[in-house]
């Protein structure tokens, strides 16, 4: 009988050798399939957890991009004012409303030249 070898008996009576190195084998092969699950379902959950803080952050940046699109349309607003404009225009560039002989009225004759 072999140091590394069990013998059994089977129903023949015949002497039959099962080695212990195939009941480890597949100890070991069912314990690697489990690990590899148990990794893959941690990794899948770890990519989840990073993409969730990704959209949260991009969701905050989106936030902030409307809070100053509303502050900019606001601004344009106010900067293309009649009445900014017209202040601008009399105390910056001294421009006044033309007097009654400034005015010259051009009719359209209908010819085309």
């Amino acid at each position: 009988m072999a140091a590394n070898h069990i013998t059994s008996v089977d129903e023949a009576g015949q002497e039959k050798k099962t080695a212990p190195q195939l009941k480890y084998s597949v100890f070991l092969l069912v314990a690697f399939v489990l690990m590899a699950v148990a990794i893959t379902y941690v990794w899948s959950h770890v990519q989840m957890t990073k993409l969730e803080y990704q959209v949260a952050e991009e969701m905050t940046r989106k936030e902030q991009m409307l809070e100053e699109q509303r502050k900019l349309k606001l601004e344009y607003a106010t900067l293309k004012s009649p009445q900014r404009i017209e202040a601008i225009a009399k105390s910056s560039l001294n421009l006044s409303y033309p007097e009654g002989d400034q005015i010259i009225i051009l009719r359209d004759t209908g010819a085309v030249k």
